[in-house]
């Protein structure tokens, strides 16, 4: 895929969760689907993070650095210290939204000959920046999955007799 056409996909994810954020009551936005199970919040979270440090973050040390090594980051050590599900779903909004426009802004700067910028990663080895654009749909794709389930799963209770429609 092409960068506008990335650029054009993380621009409808990020309003999807955008709009999942402003919908979610916050103690739903906060609830967890199952012990060790993060909440929308969290999702939400991970991927600000995920943003900074893994997508955009590693893309613009490789446009700055010839064949750079990139670092791993503590993904779960960064999730509880966040503190995501204590947060009110519009403070999350206030924090993605502005990263998203600027990450979706550096995609669509990219040029074809910026794609094969390489940088080696201590656990999956030599990445491109183009592979990291459709790895970022796909994580993107995973985490708005996931807090769409949770959505799902917390009004499940609340359907009565009609869980019986989605039986079967």
């Amino acid at each position: 895929m092409k960068p506008e056409e990335i650029a054009d996909l993380l621009d409808a994810s990020g309003h999807a969760f955008v709009g999942v954020l402003q919908a979610m009551p916050p103690e739903a936005a906060a609830w967890r689907p199952a012990e060790g199970e993060w909440c929308v919040n969290e999702c939400v979270g991970h991927v600000i993070e995920a943003e900074k440090h893994g997508f955009a973050g590693r893309i613009r040390i490789m446009l700055g650095a010839e064949n750079p090594g990139l670092e791993t980051w503590d993904q779960v050590g960064v999730a509880k210290a966040r503190r995501d599900c204590e947060r009110k779903p519009d403070e999350l909004r206030a924090e993605f939204e502005p990263l998203r426009r600027d990450s979706i802004a550096l995609v669509r700067s990219l040029k074809p000959e910026q794609l094969e910028r390489p940088g080696l990663h201590p656990e999956v080895g030599r990445l491109t920046v183009g592979e990291l654009l459709h790895e970022w749909v796909h994580h993107d794709g995973n985490h708005l999955r996931q807090a769409l389930a949770n959505v799902q799963a917390y009004v499940w209770s609340r359907m009565g007799n009609a869980q019986n429609f989605s039986k079967g």
